[in-house]
Order: C-alpha cells, then structure tokens, then sequence
C-alpha cells in the first residue's frame, strides 16, 4: 500500500511528506514563506521552555497536527491514516501489556510517551539549528539553488548517537543531503569531503558548528531567531 509505511511511523500521509518536505523545503529552502523551516517557531514560548520543555509534547502533537491535516486530503487518504496511526499506537500499547509485562494501562501509556520522547529533544534542536538563523531569502529574488543551498544549510558534526537515531543526511552530511537528496545515508557521507573542498573551491560557504555552539547560540539570540521576522538575505548578481 503506497504512503503505508511513512503513515505508520510517522503520523503524516506520504503525499503530506513529500509536499511538505521534498518539494517545499527542498526546493525552496530558506526562502520565506516557503521552505523556511517557519513551523518550528512557536513565538508564544519563552527561549527556556522552547528548547527545555517543549519537546517533551511532539509525542503528543504529532499525531494532533498530522490528524488536523487529514482536512486537506481525499477521504480515502484520510480513512487510511487514521487507520494507520491507530494501527501502530495500539500496536506498541498492546505490546507493551501483553509481552513486556505492564501490568496497567496507565504505565503502558506513559512507558509509550517516555520511549517516544527520549529523542525529542535533539530532533526539535536539529531541525531548528540547521536552518534557522542562517541566511533567508525572498520568493522574488531567491538565489541560485547552489548559492541557497551553501548559504542556508549547516552540517552538525558526527554524533554516535544521532547518526544513529537520525541518519548521516540529516546530522553531518546536511549540506550534502539537501545538494543531492536522492543520495543514501552512506553516499552522503562518501561526497562529503567532495562537496566541502567544491565549495571552499569556489569561495562558497560551507557552514558547520557544533551541537552545543548552536545551542548556547539560539538560547542567547532566540528572541531574534524564533520570534522576530528574519531578515531577507540579496545576493547581488547572483541570483
């Protein structure tokens, strides 16, 4: 069944994805009102409870908003979904009752929220450090997608942990997945040292930082990134 598997995992409707991600982000990354990664602002959050308490939710409001935009897609679409996302929370509570030895309910339940938030933290973060708060980029005057791309993506360095969790493409070979998005995890990584020295050969940027270099960086300039309208970034005689 098409789409099964990223309804399942994920909440969101493959075509959802697609859209949202491969067409939108991809294709217009850092370009406001677009690509521009504008879904993870939450104005109304104070810089403390963003980046601390926050993420503790996306367990919770994921499955919320993906439901939410069911409104936008065929019934069938929608009918399936929600059968998928059904299938799979009842499958880990079943699962957590009857093999892992929970003896109420309620555990099973929290066991579910704990397990599915063990990793929240790093993924709002990741998401947030890799585009927010470089340069951004108006619909009428967006660059050239090698200049876009250079200028508005940021490679993490390797983590064990987080390449694990969530792949090379989207931790340290982010550059690299955004220039080539059809490439695998294991290809990223191989065109990496390639990609850099391209750049730098071409006097692009090649923007890299560190987990903590970012954070300490949004937690002092968190009223100018997540809150504030960015400024727009024009690349004189190159777009």
């Amino acid at each position: 069944m098409p789409g099964a598997l990223p309804s399942v995992c994920t909440s969101f409707t493959a075509e959802y994805a697609k859209y949202g991600h491969v067409k939108m982000h991809h294709g217009y990354t850092n370009v406001l009102g677009l690509g521009d990664s504008s879904t993870w602002r939450l104005p109304c959050l104070n810089r403390y409870v963003y980046m601390f308490l926050a993420p503790f939710l996306i367990p919770i409001i994921t499955p919320l908003v993906a439901v939410e935009r069911l409104r936008e897609v065929e019934l069938r679409t929608a009918l399936r979904t929600l059968g998928l996302i059904s299938l799979g929370l009842y499958s880990q509570y079943w699962l957590l009752l009857n093999v892992s030895g929970f003896r109420s309910p309620g555990s099973a339940l929290a066991c579910m929220l704990i397990t599915r938030s063990l990793l929240a933290h790093p993924y709002l973060h990741v998401n947030i450090f890799q585009h927010i708060g470089l340069p951004m980029f108006s619909p009428d005057k967006k660059p050239r997608r090698i200049h876009m791309m250079s200028l508005g993506v940021l490679n993490l360095p390797r983590l064990p942990v987080l390449d694990w969790a969530f792949g090379h493409s989207l931790i340290s070979c982010h550059v690299e997945h955004h220039l080539f998005p059809r490439l695998s995890d294991n290809m990223c990584l191989k065109v990496k040292p390639v990609v850099s020295r391209f750049l730098h050969e071409k006097q692009l940027p090649y923007n890299e930082d560190s987990y903590l270099a970012r954070f300490r960086l949004f937690l002092q300039r968190y009223e100018e990134f997540m809150v504030q309208t960015p400024p727009i970034t024009e690349l004189v005689g190159l777009q």
